[in-house]
C-alpha cells in the first residue's frame, strides 16, 4: 500500500465516518467501516474512532432469545392484564361500598329527625296542664307590665318636648310678624337700586 492510496482512503473513510455520523449510510458502508477500524493499523488521526468503533462491534453482539422467550412475554401481559381486571374490580367495589355507606347514613339520618321532630305531650291530666300554661302566661303578662313602666316615664318626657316645640313655634310666628316691617322695607330698598341701575 503506497502513500496516496492510504491518504484517499483516509479520506474515503472521512467521507463515510461523516455519513455513519448523519445516519446516511448504508449498511455496506458501515461494514467497509467496521473492517476498517477492526485493523491493527489505523491511521492516528482516526484512532479515537478506531476505539469507539471497537466498542459498537463488542456492544452490538445481541444474544439470542431462549427458546420460551415468546411464551414468557405472553404470561407476562396476561399477568398484568389480570392484575389490572382486579384493580378494577376492586375499585368498583369501593365506589359501591361508598354510595351504600352514604346511602345508609342519609336514612338514618331522616328517620333521626322524624322521631325527634314529632311533639311529645308532657302532661297526663289536662287540668294540670292548664294550671301549668296559666301560670306561665301570668309570668309573661307580670314581666311586660314592669317593662312597660319605664315607657311610662318616656311618654312624660314627650310631652315635655311637645309643650317646648308650642312655646317655640309660638316665639317664631311673632318674631316672622315683627320681621314684616323690616321684609318690606328691604323690598323697597331693592326696588329703589334695580330703578337706579336703569
Amino acid at each position: 500500500m503506497n502513500t496516496k492510496d492510504t491518504a484517499m482512503n483516509r479520506e474515503e473513510i472521512k467521507h463515510l465516518l461523516e455519513r455513519y455520523y448523519a445516519g446516511e449510510s448504508t449498511l455496506e458502508e458501515e461494514l467497509l467501516l467496521k473492517r476498517f477500524f477492526s485493523q491493527e493499523k489505523v491511521p492516528e488521526d482516526l484512532s479515537g474512532e478506531k476505539e469507539i468503533f471497537n466498542y459498537y462491534l463488542q456492544s452490538s453482539v445481541v444474544p439470542e432469545p431462549s427458546s420460551g422467550f415468546e411464551n414468557d412475554i405472553i404470561s407476562a401481559l396476561d399477568a398484568v392484564d389480570h392484575q389490572s381486571s382486579g384493580f378494577k374490580r376492586r375499585r368498583i367495589f369501593g365506589i359501591l361500598t361508598g354510595v351504600a355507606a352514604v346511602m345508609l347514613l342519609l336514612t338514618a339520618t331522616y328517620f333521626f329527625f322524624i322521631q325527634k321532630s314529632g311533639p311529645r305531650d308532657t302532661y297526663s291530666d289536662p287540668e294540670v296542664a292548664y294550671a301549668e300554661t296559666m301560670k306561665i302566661l301570668y309570668q309573661v303578662s307580670a314581666r311586660l307590665n314592669q317593662g312597660t313602666k319605664a315607657l311610662g316615664h318616656l311618654s312624660a318626657l314627650q310631652e315635655e318636648t311637645q309643650k317646648t316645640m308650642a312655646t317655640i313655634s309660638r316665639s317664631t310666628a311673632v318674631i316672622e310678624e315683627k320681621m314684616k316691617p323690616l321684609d318690606k322695607m328691604f323690598d323697597t330698598f331693592r326696588k329703589a337700586g334695580s330703578n337706579n341701575d336703569k
